[in-house]
């Protein structure tokens, strides 16, 4: 072959990329070859479709296999290359003849009594070429290697990316949904609040009803009685005789008169269930408020006077029927900010007081319920009779005691405080907004009866 013709056949086993032999050649669809990682470099890294760098033809198809006969001859066009001998670092300073082996143990270029010597003569040698052509396939398997991680990240990536833009108007749609169903819950409990307050009407007026029928039959048992007492101040001014005479039949009218005496209503509404309120109360629980020590005091309930006596004080109490020996419990701290919300058991006392209030631990004083800074839901019993209240200013609570546990919500900085019966979940009593001064902590103070 002359060396025109050997040209025109090295210059076809060339890369038009990176005009050098090919290495691991790949054939595109169009026909045209070139190196596989120039064209992973220049396509886009590699993503289909892929555009011929010279006629720029469409292949569909991202892998392309190895074009086998391309890259022997290639290889062959490497080795059979003149290399560049001319170099110092390719003379041997010892023997001074050119270096054209390679030791794979030591990775180091040799000439040929080197590689003769007792320090290589064990050691695998091989031809320069030969040996730069199994590194380009390690290098090439290397290669792969990587461009397979690059393109794993590459589809993580392009997958991190679609998550994004996914996430991204999910998350607007969400939102949006979310909107709606609060404008829905907005709608059901404005529902739930209209037939709550119709509830109360209609019960309330049951209850009204009730009250004025009872007044007009105690106003007319009242005339009646009245002219019971005048017939009978007659029949003691009648004569002996006619007085015995009569004397049972007046017996007879008094004992009627005690069977229809009237009996007084107790007004008692019913306490409705407040959808979700417990629900949204639990995210300002606060575990453990009340601490586990109990102080002995004494608690009056009267009308009139109304106060916890705690210390020794207390032993030296005046007599009073409507008080009796109580413990009270504070509360593990004292709140000056935020929200919170705890539950305390009343189910072994019918007498007891629950709130919040100044620290008085601190002022060395006793409670009068009634004063400032404190905010208490009470439970007393009179004469068989069970009845609800909160102070400041005293109001009767007309709906049932609660028998088990009582939810206590003190938002301190919208100074708000309200009282839930936790096993109906509704609202017992709220106190009306007030602005709070002082560092408020929970109290509960319950009878031994």
């Amino acid at each position: 072959m002359d060396s025109d013709a050997l040209q025109v056949f090295q210059n076809e086993l060339i890369c038009c990329i990176c005009m050098s032999y090919f290495i691991d050649p790949v054939t595109i669809d169009c026909g045209h070859s070139f190196c596989r990682p120039c064209l992973c470099l220049c396509s886009e890294e590699g993503r289909a479709p892929i555009h011929c760098p010279l006629c720029r033809q469409i292949s569909e198809k991202p892998n392309f296999n190895t074009n086998v006969a391309l890259k022997k001859l290639a290889s062959l066009a490497r080795q059979t290359r003149p290399q560049n001998t001319n170099s110092s670092d390719n003379i041997c300073v010892l023997h001074e003849e050119t270096k054209e082996l390679f030791c794979e143990a030591d990775k180091r270029l040799l000439c040929g009594p080197c590689s003769e010597s007792p320090e290589h003569m064990a050691h695998s040698h091989s031809p320069i070429g030969w040996a730069a052509e199994e590194c380009r396939e390690k290098l090439i398997k290397e290669m792969d290697y990587l461009w397979k991680i690059n393109q794993e990240t590459r589809n993580n990536l392009n997958q991190e990316t679609s998550k994004f833009h996914s996430l991204e108007n999910y998350v607007s749609l969400r939102k949006m949904i979310i909107r709606i169903q609060y404008q829905k819950m907005h709608i059901f409990l404005e529902e739930e609040e209209q037939l709550h307050l119709q509830a109360l009407e209609r019960e309330a007026k049951e209850l009204f009803q009730q009250l004025q029928d009872s007044q007009v039959r105690m106003t007319q048992h009242l005339e009646g009685m009245k002219d019971m007492y005048g017939e009978l101040w007659e029949t003691c001014r009648m004569p002996d005789v006619e007085l015995l005479q009569d004397v049972g039949n007046a017996s007879a009218r008094t004992d009627l008169a005690q069977m229809e005496k009237p009996q007084p209503v107790n007004p008692e509404l019913t306490s409705w269930r407040i959808t979700g309120v417990l629900d949204m109360l639990n995210n300002f629980r606060v575990d453990n408020a009340l601490s586990t020590e109990m102080i002995p005091c004494y608690i009056s309930l009267a009308e009139d006077v109304r106060y916890v006596i705690f210390g020794d004080d207390h032993l030296s109490a005046p007599v009073d029927p409507q008080g009796l020996e109580s413990f009270a419990v504070w509360g593990v701290q004292a709140f000056t900010s935020g929200r919170h919300y705890w539950e305390v058991d009343v189910t072994l006392s019918s007498n007891w007081i629950l709130g919040v209030c100044r620290d008085f631990r601190t002022a060395d004083a006793n409670i009068v319920i009634d004063s400032d800074e404190t905010f208490f839901l009470i439970s007393s019993k009179r004469r068989n009779h069970c009845s609800l209240s909160t102070n400041s200013p005293p109001l009767i609570q007309y709906v049932q005691r609660p028998l088990g546990r009582v939810g206590v919500f003190l938002d301190y900085d919208n100074g708000s405080m309200s009282f839930f019966d936790v096993s109906k979940g509704s609202l017992i009593y709220g106190f009306p907004p007030s602005s709070f001064s002082s560092p408020l902590r929970p109290f509960f103070c319950f009878g031994c009866t």
